[in-house]
């Protein structure tokens, strides 16, 4: 099983990828570790990523996928269809789990975070940046304003639903 854990910054995508990997035996990777450190320069700078700055990663994320034995989870923003797409090319099927909640309760998150790359001045850029699942996706959006073990069950659920 190939899952992406994904969401605009602060969602809980490294938190909830490690608990649901661990849930069901299976690895976990963190996409921030994969970008560049141009990508992470730049957005400690306050500056968005483009197209271009993300499709290495984006090409990373997805080879670390298909390279993974088993249930591999990746956190990875996936923010758009395209970027979804430049995934599955190099890892085929994949599940996308979609983190998401409201504006203010992901500020608040990206405020208390200690030593991240990323700016809340950038939270805004994400959310325009964000485009919805087509058909055809493979995929589950979950609200993340419930305690973290929570969050996991619902994820669980979805997940055995899906079949």
């Amino acid at each position: 099983m190939r899952i992406v854990v994904m969401g605009v910054t602060s969602t809980g995508k490294s938190l909830m990828g490690r608990m649901l990997a661990d849930a069901l035996g299976g690895t976990f990777i963190d996409g921030d570790d994969l970008h560049p450190k141009s990508n992470v320069a730049k957005m400690a700078r306050g500056e968005p990523l483009n197209d271009m700055d993300r499709a290495p990663w984006l090409d990373l994320v997805g080879q670390r996928l298909a390279q993974g034995q088993g249930t591999v989870v990746v956190a990875s923003s996936a923010l758009k269809r395209i970027y979804r797409d430049r995934i599955r090319k190099h890892a085929g099927s994949v599940i996308f789990v979609h983190l998401t909640g409201p504006r203010e309760v992901i500020a608040e998150r990206m405020k208390a975070r200690e030593g991240h790359f990323m700016p809340v001045s950038l939270l805004d850029s994400q959310l325009a940046t964000l485009e919805g699942f087509v058909p055809g996706e493979i995929a589950v959006e979950v609200d993340i304003t419930r305690p973290p073990a929570r969050i996991l069950g619902d994820i669980l659920n979805r997940l055995r639903a899906l079949g």
